[in-house]
């Protein structure tokens, strides 16, 4: 027997929220391992330079991999058939870039047991512009409002476990510094939450995410450089400490690099699942930025019974939260707040219905109008490899003592996830 449209269209409906999940654990994979190149700070660098040379490699990869998926002519098909989301990309990009700052500061002035719990507010506050302003969770039954509402707030908690059982930050700050800490902690966290509002809208205007992260980076890497003149003793010396970092570049744009890799998959499960679910799910990232520090960088040596139970109570609890929201797939219901969603930014902008609407079945109507891959693109991919060899033959391995046989196993795991979810997108979206 044949199936019904309504069939049809909860199979589609059921695969594109299978890929979503996908998309967010593997971002959480990403988005951790990126994180083990931070280590740098303890060496002497300055935070500012960290983030700077990070973000270099970031807008090094955004350029690359966006290029050679789908290539320029279709990037630029795609931004000029939706020009006023660039503007709302590069704002991404910004608020990501202060959020980051901000991060510094409270990390310095309350320490990361209480700095990081309040910015990892991030997931409640995206889920709250989703609700809001998407309709997320609008018509959803009380067990998808349960798994999605309780996920959440299982991953933050699990996420504070976990930071305070790892913490080795000395006391907070006393009186107006560790006020200020606080401050900018919750700062970074309301800024990163906000920081999804334009993803969320890129994707429901019909947007492909390789595109919309090409034009975020520039307001990221415009940003990150201003604010690293700005409070870093000015351009000059910002200058002379890359020199001086130049053995550590390498290390900082491998973690870009992968940092990139997370970012995409986490666009793709705000696109498919929404960033209500999507970013939760991405905020997994803790436990792999715990398995890193503790099994390849050894951080938890010498840590007593307590300490562990709490770190294998918050891993628990955070993969409880994630399975939660894995389950909680949107109903027709829900999936008809959003259509009223995506019919008002089409009404406002002009946009084509039936494309937008295509976009969001993982389709590609832009498939038909690609004009291949032209002669440049292959010199800005040999460009990029090219700046990365040759910080390569600069780097120094940092004087940190590693378990290499864990960093295998870590790596391997999150190539596993890389290729998985990557072949999920090709197949069933074509990196739509």
């Amino acid at each position: 027997m044949a199936a019904t449209d309504t069939q049809v269209r909860a199979l589609s409906s059921r695969s594109l929220h299978t890929l979503g999940v996908a998309s967010g654990l593997a971002a959480g994979a990403w988005l951790g391992v990126a994180e083990a190149p931070t280590k740098l700070v303890t060496l002497g660098f300055s935070p500012f330079l960290i983030s700077l040379g990070m973000v270099a490699g970031v807008f090094t990869a955004r350029w690359t991999l966006p290029v050679m998926i789908k290539g320029t002519g279709y990037i630029w098909l795609d931004l000029r058939e939706k020009p006023h989301l660039v503007l709302w990309a590069v704002l991404a990009g910004m608020l990501w870039a202060v959020a980051n700052t901000l991060t510094v500061f409270a990390i310095r002035n309350v320490g990361l047991s209480i700095a990081f719990p309040l910015w990892n507010i991030n997931s409640l506050v995206g889920l709250f512009w989703g609700w809001l302003l998407f309709n997320e969770l609008r018509g959803a039954g009380l067990r998808q409002r349960v798994e999605v509402l309780g996920g959440a707030a299982a991953i933050v908690g699990g996420a504070c476990l976990l930071a305070y059982a790892t913490s080795h930050q000395a006391a907070p700050a006393p009186g107006s510094a560790a006020a200020l800490g606080i401050v900018a902690a919750v700062g970074a966290g309301i800024l990163w939450g906000t920081m999804y509002i334009p993803y969320r809208k890129a994707y429901i205007s019909g947007m492909n995410p390789l595109s919309f992260v090409t034009v975020f980076t520039f307001g990221e890497l415009a940003t990150v450089f201003v604010l690293a003149a700005a409070f870093d003793g000015g351009l000059r010396h910002v200058a002379a400490e890359l020199g001086r970092a130049r053995p550590a570049l390498f290390w900082l744009f491998l973690g870009g690099f992968c940092w990139v890799l997370g970012d995409l998959f986490q666009q793709y499960a705000a696109k498919y699942v929404g960033i209500g679910r999507g970013i939760p799910l991405s905020n997994t990232n803790q436990l792999w930025g715990l398995a890193w520090g503790a099994l390849f960088f050894g951080e938890l040596t010498g840590q007593g019974s307590t300490a562990q139970a709490l770190i294998i109570a918050g891993s628990l609890i955070m993969i409880a939260g994630a399975v939660a929201i894995s389950l909680a797939e949107a109903p027709q219901a829900e999936q008809v707040s959003w259509r009223k969603v995506i019919e008002r930014e089409c009404s406002r902008y002009g946009l084509d219905r039936e494309r937008v609407a295509e976009s969001m079945r993982g389709g590609d109507p832009l498939a038909g109008e690609q004009t291949g891959h032209r002669w440049w693109e292959w010199l800005i991919a040999a460009a990029a490899v090219g700046v990365f060899v040759w910080l390569a033959t600069q780097a120094e391995i940092p004087p940190i003592e590693v378990n290499l046989a864990w960093g295998v196993v870590l790596a391997a795991a999150s190539l596993a996830l890389l290729i998985a979810c990557g072949l999920l997108l090709w197949k069933r979206t074509r990196f739509s």
